[in-house]
């Protein structure tokens, strides 16, 4: 019994050695709110690897295409969701994929709202990351999802034209 008690110990130590501080199997997720408080969407963020798999699903938005972009502060005060600050980049590069010195880590493709108000993104990034470090979006003031009102150009610095924030959702660990 202790040699069967002395093997799973030690395997269960040999498992725990090789994790790494970069998030692999983190989870977290948003409610995303508009303006007048009530939830339009939700957002999933799931780490393995090095890889960030981000999923957005919303209703009640405008039909078309809208940016999305992760933000710098994990606050949504209304009205305009401006507490969010800025892009989160903490690389220090310019807005877009489209621009030769950018994207900001938070940049994130578009997401495009069918007419009966519902849409869906599901993209993955490894400009930022679930675990610890700089590129981390649970840094000492969070960070927030948002959802503006135009599409992103990918390229113009430091917004994307994006326009308004529409809906927000601060960025929770699971």
């Amino acid at each position: 019994m202790r040699t069967l008690v002395a093997v799973v110990a030690s395997l269960m130590l040999a498992g725990c050695a090789g994790m790494d501080s970069s998030g692999g199997g983190a989870a977290a997720g948003a409610d995303l709110k508009n303006a007048g408080g009530e939830t339009v969407g939700s957002a999933t963020f799931t780490q393995a690897g090095d890889t960030v798999r981000v999923v957005v699903d919303v209703r009640g938005l405008p039909p078309g295409p809208h940016a999305v972009h992760v933000h710098t502060i994990g606050k949504c005060e209304s009205p305009g969701f401006m507490s969010s600050g800025g892009h989160f980049n903490p690389g220090g590069r310019q807005h877009g994929a489209q621009n030769p010195q950018g994207p900001h880590a938070g940049d994130l493709p578009n997401i495009t709202v069918a007419g009966d108000g519902t849409g869906r993104l599901e993209t993955t990034t490894s400009h930022f990351t679930l675990g610890a470090g700089a590129t981390s979006l649970f840094d000492a003031d969070g960070s927030a999802l948002v959802v503006h009102a135009a599409p992103d150009d990918f390229k113009t610095d430091p917004t994307g034209n994006a326009g308004a924030r529409i809906a927000c959702g601060v960025i929770v660990k699971k």
